[in-house]
């Protein structure tokens, strides 16, 4: 059985902002302000939260969440807080403090695709599995905003995500009339 409720897909604003309420005690413990990626395979690692107590930032790993609710994150206690300077391992990924909205978004052969505007994350291994880029207003006009899949990303650098080449949907013509 799986340690969370449900394993779905989550837009990022359902997996932000939200309580970090603790079993021992039932109370709110911190608030999750930001995620932490991995840019080497697009895992959410953890999160960034403000400690309800003495307002201290600190880092929530996604391995000490029990249990996602509608009402927040569910772990054992306040203990599972991490500050970031105690994270060795995630020492690397902490100091990259890669961001992925707002990340601008290109094909193979250089063609700007446009910004991601939004992504949706497995809840169960905290995997992102699909980014949405908006275009420029010129291009949204005629094609709207992307969805970009996971297995469509071919790299991820520091200032872009390069991902395989769109494929061209051919306008619709008229068949050519009978002589």
């Amino acid at each position: 059985m799986s340690r969370y409720t449900i394993s779905m897909l989550q837009l990022s604003a359902s997996i932000l902002n939200k309580s970090i309420l603790s079993l021992r005690t039932g109370m709110p413990i911190a608030t999750i302000t930001a995620p932490i990626f991995n840019p080497n395979n697009l895992k959410i690692e953890g999160f960034y939260c403000q400690d309800r107590f003495d307002k201290k930032e600190l880092v929530l790993l996604h391995q000490d969440i029990r249990e996602m609710l509608p009402q927040g994150y569910v772990v054992n206690d306040h203990d599972v807080l991490a500050e970031p300077s105690e994270l060795i391992r995630l020492k690397e990924v902490l100091e990259i403090g890669f961001e992925l909205i707002g990340k601008h978004v290109e094909t193979i052969s250089k063609v700007k695709v446009g910004k991601v505007s939004d992504y949706a994350v497995e809840t169960e291994t905290m995997f992102v599995q699909k980014i949405y880029v908006s275009q420029s207003i010129l291009k949204s006009l005629t094609g709207g905003s992307l969805s970009i899949d996971r297995s469509q990303i071919n790299e991820i650098t520091p200032r872009r995500i390069i991902i395989n080449e769109l494929l061209k949907t051919a306008p619709a013509t008229a068949p050519a009339p009978i002589v």
